[in-house]
Order: C-alpha cells, then structure tokens, then sequence
C-alpha cells in the first residue's frame, strides 16, 4: 500500500503542537503545507515508522515538518514544525550548508 498523505489521519505529538504554537503554526495550516510539501530528507529506517523532513509552504513562509509514517493505520504523525534557518540550509531550504 503507497502512503497518499492527503488521505492520511494526521495525528499531533504534544511536543510538536507546542513548538508549533510557539511559532505561530497552526495544525491546519501545517496539513494544507503537507499536502503539497515535497521530501527534503528521507529517513527510511526510522523506528518505530519511517519518517521524512518535508518542506512546505505557509502563505510566503518555508515550514520544515518531520513526519513520521504509520502506513498499517495510515497516519501521518508529525513530530516537529518549524521554520528553516538560513544560516543552516542553502537558497530554497532543500539542502543543509556544508
């Protein structure tokens, strides 16, 4: 079965629904960004679901989210929200800094 995101129950951790309020994210703009957000960084053996850093957008501003796939229940569990730093990642958040 292919994980479709779009279709996917989202489910918060509390820590993320934390940072994210912190850093004035709501859990609806984070899934309208995920829909469309595009693979940054693929973590394929991660346990106890592989997960991935997604880059995605909110109006004009980059939203990095790292999410983790359950695709038995078909979830998308996001672990942490926030916004790229410049100093870290290259023009278009895609790529880390040397």
């Amino acid at each position: 079965m292919r994980f479709d995101i779009e279709k996917s129950k989202f489910v918060f951790r509390v820590h993320a629904l934390k940072r994210m309020s912190e850093r004035g994210f709501s859990p609806k703009e984070i899934r309208a960004a995920l829909v469309v957000a595009t693979v940054t960084e693929d973590y394929p053996n991660d346990t106890p679901y592989p997960s991935a850093l997604m880059l995605g957008w909110i109006s004009q501003r980059p939203v990095h989210v790292v999410i983790a796939r359950n695709e038995a229940d078909q979830e998308c569990i996001i672990i942490i929200a926030n916004e790229p730093d410049s100093v870290k990642w290259q023009a278009g958040y895609t790529r880390r800094k040397p």
